[in-house]
């Protein structure tokens, strides 16, 4: 194990869960429309932090009904119905459930004594959904959401947030994220970062690699 290292922190969903984003294929094909045209409207360009709808119902700014009508509106400037509804129930009927095998993972890591956190981008309205899919309180000392901190990934401010919030500097910890402009703001702050890429048992032997935690006794 690196010795210099005091935490894991993991983004939420697309690393606990399936990622979002592929279920867009199946919707995008539904209304006539591209993977990209669909991701666009609906999180605007998600690898930056700016005025789109959903960058700011993440940030706890306006209500997830006002980012819906919003996003209506700028599908309809695009000729396309787009409904987050409609959207959220694709997700659903295309997402798988939680990766059990990561919880356990984290247990592990916590058992070898170190610490764990969450950051993630969510809305207010999902905050009981998502914390009840796992024993948040059990397996984290501290969770960073976007809509309660009122900043976002990739804004480089919310990584430092949860630095500050575990008494932690970047090279004490690693991080996890599903979507790679998460990982390259982190990495930019000198945070060692894991583009989880779906697979839950290939993120155990990512991270495994460095905290050797499956070799121990």
């Amino acid at each position: 194990m690196t010795t210099e290292l005091k935490a894991v922190l993991f983004d939420f969903g697309g690393v606990f869960t399936d990622s979002p984003f592929h279920a867009f294929s199946a919707y995008a094909g539904k209304i006539g429309a591209s993977d990209e045209q669909v991701t666009d409207i609906v999180f605007g360009g998600y690898g930056i932090d700016g005025d789109h709808p959903w960058h700011q119902v993440e940030r706890g700014e306006i209500s997830l009904e006002n980012a819906r009508e919003d996003i209506l509106t700028l599908g309809k400037a695009q000729g396309l119905h787009v409904d987050i509804w409609d959207v959220f129930m694709a997700m659903a009927e295309n997402g798988g459930g939680l990766r059990s095998e990561l919880v356990e993972y984290v247990r592990k890591i916590r058992a070898a004594g170190l610490g764990t956190g969450i950051i993630t981008n969510n809305v207010v309205e999902f905050r009981d959904h998502w914390r009840n899919m796992l024993p948040v309180d059990e397996l984290f000392d501290f969770v960073v959401d976007s809509s309660e901190v009122g900043m976002r990934k990739p804004n480089p401010a919310i990584f430092e947030k949860a630095l500050e919030i575990g008494g932690l500097t970047a090279e004490q910890v690693i991080f996890l994220d599903d979507f790679e402009g998460n990982v390259i703001a982190a990495n930019a702050l000198n945070i060692r970062s894991i583009l989880v890429d779906g697979d839950g048992e290939k993120t155990i032997t990512d991270l495994d690699e460095i905290l050797g935690l499956n070799s121990q006794q």
